[in-house]
């Protein structure tokens, strides 16, 4: 996108917020980078050149608009929709892989050397691995001075700076304003609005593009929450989390332009990530208009869409803990599946304290879960096998489910295992994995409603006309549920 200079100049001109987090525009004269949308005068054309990531700006001696602050911008989609190593790399990053385990660290698990690594990085996203750490790092500094009293020296190391000197040149670098001066802009504007601030809770909002349909994405976390792990609570859901560093609890709240989110983490250096699984679980970084533009190609999807624009997949803040609760619901209800999760939530998850509501338990891990005991499980004789297997599994290591996990791969060794299906695999694929193109034929709400509006309803013929979809058909998933009156398509009162 960023290397079509005509295209980026009517976005610019336009001020299309669609471009947000696609591309950056750079400034000559001022030395400034913007996203797309910053509401200042578009600077002339010849002025403008094009970046593909933010710290590509940085690399190349731009510094942030103090307007549009194009450092929160959302992020790319395209590393949603690509399965190679460059999107696997920057998922990776997203989720603070180089800063717990450095270049070298990305570089094992995405099975490259450094050198290719950075090559790759550097010829599609003008930055490595490093600058985009880097760039990732100065945001969670500027949201910690911004959002919580804590003293810089603490803020630095709570963002991942090695130093003090570090964190301090690379603030005045990317914002032009010093640690002190960031917080003072920000006090002032505290003042002004009067926004209640509770001690020990990080607010903060988390751009999307537009559309949104927060029905399904927030009513499917809802109906199948896990009592103890998730729960809706005063228009928000919330849920624990797992974290490197600690645990975290989150409260998640659709807004018009935003969503509200309030995190409450036992250690800050944990932040980061934090932001990064619950943007990922809400697909914040998906371009509705992409999707929707191509599931209107077909005329009787399109109506749904019509009505209905901007759904997102809900996905999950850890892959291995959707494996195993996609186990335990096969072939039964919501409401069974809930209850499976939550006897084993409460008989090996890690107690948490939850002042604001009731949340009890961290799901348990799959270490915790391998050395159960069979005959302690209600469940079918094979599902307890199934089960054991898959947590054998990812504790050992011979299954590998994350952002580094490469979905052919991953569908084959779950096929692979006893009692997966092609429903288990692709809902994990879809909903664990993220997925775009993952698609449930066999799955018996797609099935009636396809019948509904006319579509194939046996699998193969569904999975014919469904190459229409491609590679959008998990969003197309979710909008042949909401066909349908099941409390997952529906915001809980």
């Amino acid at each position: 996108m960023h290397t079509d200079t005509e295209r980026c100049v009517r976005a610019v001109r336009s001020k299309d917020a669609r471009f947000d987090g696609v591309f950056f525009t750079a400034v000559l004269t001022t030395r400034i980078y913007c996203r797309p949308s910053c509401p200042v005068v578009p600077p002339k054309a010849e002025n403008m050149v094009f970046h593909p990531s933010a710290a590509s700006c940085q690399r190349a001696g731009f510094r942030a608009c103090k307007r549009c602050r194009p450092d929160t911008s959302p992020g790319s989609p395209e590393w949603n929709v690509r399965a190679d190593a460059v999107a696997r790399a920057m998922r990776l990053i997203q989720d603070g892989i180089v800063d717990r385990e450095g270049v070298p660290g990305l570089a094992a698990r995405l099975g490259y050397s450094t050198r290719q690594i950075e090559r790759q990085l550097l010829a599609e996203l003008g930055a490595g691995p490093l600058a985009l750490a880097r760039a990732q790092r100065a945001q969670t500094a500027r949201l910690l001075i911004e959002t919580t009293p804590m003293p810089m020296a603490e803020i630095a190391f709570a963002a991942g700076f090695s130093s003090i000197r570090t964190f301090n040149d690379t603030v005045r670098e990317v914002f032009a304003l010093a640690p002190g001066e960031l917080r003072a802009r920000a006090t002032r504007s505290r003042a002004a609005d009067r926004a209640p601030r509770t001690p020990g809770v990080i607010a903060l909002r988390l751009p999307y593009r537009s559309p949104l349909n927060p029905s399904n994405l927030f009513g499917h976390l809802a109906a199948t929450a896990v009592p103890g792990v998730e729960e809706w609570r005063d228009g928000a859901y919330r849920r624990t989390l797992t974290l490197p560093h600690g645990h975290g609890i989150v409260s998640l709240a659709p807004r018009s332009d935003h969503i509200a989110c309030r995190l409450s983490l036992t250690d800050p250096r944990d932040l980061t990530l934090a932001i990064s699984r619950c943007r990922w679980m809400l697909d914040l970084d998906a371009d509705p208009v992409a999707v929707d533009e191509q599931l209107r190609t077909d005329p009787l999807l399109a109506p749904l869409v019509e009505r209905a624009p901007g759904r997102r997949v809900p996905r999950t803040v850890d892959a291995a803990e959707f494996a195993v609760r996609a186990v335990l619901g096969q072939q039964v209800s919501t409401a069974a599946a809930r209850t499976h999760a939550a006897r084993l939530v409460t008989a090996h998850g890690v107690p948490v304290e939850d002042p604001e509501g009731g949340l009890t338990h961290l799901f348990p891990a799959p270490e915790a879960l391998a050395g159960l005991d069979p005959e302690s499980l209600a469940l079918p004789r094979s599902r307890r096998a199934t089960l054991l297997t898959l947590v054998e599994a990812l504790a050992d290591g011979s299954l590998g489910l994350g952002p580094a996990t490469d979905w052919d791969e991953a569908r084959a060794r779950l096929l692979a295992l006893p009692g997966f299906g092609p429903w288990t695999t692709e809902v994990i694929a879809m909903r664990a994995l993220g997925d775009p193109d993952a698609f449930l034929p066999g799955d018996l709400g797609v099935r009636r409603a396809a019948e509904g509006l006319g579509l194939p309803s046996t699998p193969a013929a569904l999975t014919a006309r469904a190459a229409l979809w491609r590679p959008w058909r998990a969003y197309a998933v979710q909008y042949l549920w909401a066909t349908d009156s099941h409390p997952i398509n529906h915001l809980p009162a």
